[in-house]
């Protein structure tokens, strides 16, 4: 479902998100629709980002020890081939 809705840009706004709508072959109304969409999902994604590291995890050094460990199992494998 769409719903109009009438919103107030900065002149020198409108014509950026025009020149880039024009470039990707977007209207301006379904520009606009994704450049929404994409700044909610980076808030959320943010929020994500920060609850993760108030609890405690350490994702980055988790993934890091993954890879050591592949690494390992791999060269354990293939040198005893």
């Amino acid at each position: 479902m769409t719903k109009k809705v009438t919103l107030s840009f900065p002149d020198d706004t409108i014509e950026e998100a025009r020149r880039f709508a024009k470039r990707e072959g977007l209207s301006l109304s379904a520009w606009m629709d994704q450049a929404a969409r994409e700044k909610a999902l980076r808030e959320v994604f943010t929020a994500h980002a920060a609850a993760v590291n108030r609890a405690g995890f350490d994702l980055e050094a988790d993934a890091l020890a993954d890879e050591r460990e592949v690494a390992m199992v791999d060269a354990a494998i293939f040198r005893a081939s």
